[in-house]
């Protein structure tokens, strides 16, 4: 995985971001696309396990 910094705050974070808006509760996000925290998690640990920090 390539970082980058993150401005000047001296953080490194991952090129590569993983967008999480319609992950939750999907009755709070009534959309088909919205996954609830169950089918969330394995995506998540997937990224985090593939060097992604910036989420």
């Amino acid at each position: 995985m390539k970082y980058v910094n993150l401005g000047r705050s001296g953080l490194k974070v991952s090129r590569l971001c993983l967008g999480c808006m319609s992950y939750g509760e999907p009755e709070r996000l009534p959309q088909p696309w919205s996954l609830d925290e169950k089918a969330s998690r394995p995506l998540i640990r997937q990224a985090l396990e593939a060097g992604i920090n910036f989420f």
